[in-house]
């Protein structure tokens, strides 16, 4: 392909899923066929070009940047005066996001067609898809911080629309606005990390600024720990990492394609992505803090998944704890390790999420697992692909979870042996949890009326299902052979016995975590865990108390000092201030008007006492 050609194709990969979006609102009104043609359309386009550009720059060392308009704030002449181009840059890292971006969002957007065809709101479901794949995609292709600073914005603004897909009810409202607050937080650390960087280096161009920290790490070192936190501080909130979990698992009011794609290989994703690169940025102490962050977010929120009954809340709190892991090997080891992990749980996530889909709608919207069971033989397609992304996530060899996540605990053996640990403990976790999942939910028999007349899901939506379930298996070996997703554990800085040792030790976790869970669940009828474990049971499925705690600290600060500044406008400075001094000047006008009766016989008499007045007054 010629050059100049290449060369507009990034426009053409980031624009198209936005002209879509305007089309859409613009042009389709009501066709809900008009919407999905759309949509769909453009994304596939946006997945060829990203192909021909892997295709056309795979492997090349040094990142071609391209600008399409360059922007200036202050004076140009003056010192400190903040300058970017609008452009993109295509490198390893942002390539391969690329494809999974469009690559897993094609298959969902296909999806979609299936699962909303009867929705009411189908062109601005559509019209909103496509917005969020364009604002995704501006992320994965800017190329300095202030540009992907605004596409992370737009991405926030999309999910709202996404997650409050049906706002007629109120907890799908509550959800859209949790999320956007939540991200908010996050964002604010991340806006001043961004002003410190310009700051102290006079840049936010991604180029610029490896240049300029590689060849003088002095100039950064200062404060080169709080911008690093801080910019992480935009990763705590979009990848959900403790303490701003809280929003992901209440994002699943929205339909469940959305889910998929928020929870795959797009929102949630942005945050690692954004760690991969400015990895640059980041010092010793800044890592540990971010690869602690990630190992406490795993196991927390694996440990809340075990005792959901929400086959969607089982699926968020299990992308919690991936993410947990991708955000913990950024800490320990780097980019690699995570890129890899992303671009397999990519597969796998969106394959369980579309799988759940489509036991719900057979079920007509149920979600609890213990009202399904017996739907293996009725829905066959739905039952083995969920079971192979359930195997995937779980770390079976040889399909790809096993691969990306022996990488991980490789990598913090020979850094953390805490972590490596933890990360091996959540391994036994996460096999329990989703073994119990397809256990209640596909075995044993019906336990309601609709689980007895459920049927598979149409061509529409099993045919992504399968092909999804496809990479599943083959992305391990495609993340060994393929830079940047990574290669195997042993070829990179662990020595060969802490890969076997790693190896080993995940996959007898993964074995013990399945066994007791075929031990706890293949008859089950009910949970057995509440009355084997008692209290701990308890807050494992109130999710520890979290929004509680969130809401009685927001009840003892925030709303105390609204109720203190309302007092204080109302009754000082309305009250006592305003309508004091107002009232006063009214009140002492009435007075004086009571002395003007327009009788002479009372002037005289008031002449008469004022003259008397000053008479004692002075004398």
């Amino acid at each position: 392909m010629p050059e100049s050609l290449l060369m507009k194709l990034p426009w053409l990969v980031l624009f198209a899923p936005l002209l879509a979006a305007v089309a859409i609102m613009c042009l389709c009104g009501d066709r809900r066929g008009c919407s999905a043609v759309l949509s769909i359309g453009a994304i596939v386009a946006s997945l060829v070009g990203s192909v021909c550009l892997f295709a056309a720059y795979h492997g090349e060392v040094v990142p071609p940047e391209h600008p399409l308009i360059w922007l200036q704030v202050g004076d140009p002449i003056a010192a400190g005066s903040l300058t970017f181009d609008f452009g993109f840059q295509l490198d390893n890292l942002s390539l391969a996001m690329l494809l999974i971006v469009t690559g897993v969002g094609s298959l969902i957007h296909i999806y979609s067609w299936g699962y909303m065809r009867e929705d009411r709101a189908v062109p601005r479901y559509f019209a909103c898809l496509s917005l969020f794949t364009f604002s995704m995609l501006g992320i994965v292709l800017a190329n300095n911080l202030v540009q992907l600073f605004i596409f992370w914005e737009l991405v926030g603004v999309s999910s709202y629309l996404l997650i409050g897909h049906w706002f007629e009810k109120p907890s799908a409202a509550d959800a859209a606005k949790k999320a956007f607050l939540a991200n908010r937080i996050g964002d604010f650390g991340f806006l001043l990390g961004i002003l410190i960087v310009w700051g102290v280096l006079g840049t936010v161009s991604f180029g610029s600024l490896s240049a300029t920290v590689k060849a003088n790490r002095e100039a950064f070192s200062a404060v080169a720990t709080a911008a690093g936190l801080l910019i992480f501080c935009g990763c705590v909130g979009k990848s959900a990492q403790f303490p701003l979990h809280v929003w992901l698992p209440d994002a699943m009011e929205g339909p469940t394609p959305v889910s998929a794609l928020i929870h795959a290989a797009t929102m949630v994703a942005a945050g690692v992505y954004l760690l991969c690169r400015v990895f640059f940025l980041f010092t010793p102490d800044a890592l540990l803090v971010i690869a602690w962050t990630g190992g406490i977010t795993a196991l927390i929120a694996a440990l809340m998944a075990v005792q959901q009954n929400d086959i969607k809340r089982i699926l968020a709190y299990s992308t919690l704890s991936q993410l947990g892991y991708m955000v913990m090997a950024v800490g320990v080891s780097g980019p690699e390790p995570a890129m890899f992990h992303l671009t397999a749980h990519a597969f796998f996530k969106a394959l369980l999420f579309l799988g759940a889909g489509s036991v719900i709608l057979a079920l007509h919207h149920e979600q609890d697992i213990w009202k399904m069971g017996g739907l293996r033989n009725r829905m066959p397609v739905t039952f083995w692909t969920f079971l192979i992304g359930t195997l995937a996530l779980s770390g079976m060899p040889p399909f790809s979870g096993f691969f990306s996540k022996d990488e991980i605990l490789a990598q913090a053996l020979n850094q953390n042996r805490a972590l490596f640990l933890l990360g091996t403990g959540v391994a036994m976790l996460t096999a329990f949890y989703m073994i119990r999942l397809v256990l209640v939910a596909f075995t044993g028999t019906a336990r309601s009326d609709a689980a007895s007349h459920a049927h598979e899901s149409p061509a529409v939506m099993t045919v992504p299902l399968v092909i999804l379930a496809a990479l599943s298996i083959a992305g391990g070996a495609i993340g060994q052979v393929a830079h940047p997703f990574g290669e195997f554990a042993r070829a990179i800085h662990p020595a060969a016995a802490d890969s076997t040792v790693a190896m080993i030790c995940g996959t007898l976790a993964m074995l013990l975590g399945m066994t007791l869970a075929w031990r706890c669940y293949r008859k089950a009828t009910a949970d057995p865990l509440p009355h084997l474990l008692g209290a701990p049971a308890r807050w494992m499925r109130d999710r520890f108390y979290f929004d509680e705690l969130y809401a009685w600290l927001n009840r003892w600060t925030q709303e105390l000092l609204s109720h203190a500044a309302n007092f204080a406008d109302r009754w000082l400075i309305a009250g006592a201030g305003v309508r004091g001094v107002s009232g006063l000047t009214q009140l002492t006008g009435s007075a004086l008007r009571l002395f003007q009766t327009g009788n002479l016989q009372t002037y005289a008499l008031l002449f008469a006492a004022g003259l008397l007045l000053l008479l004692y007054l002075f004398l």
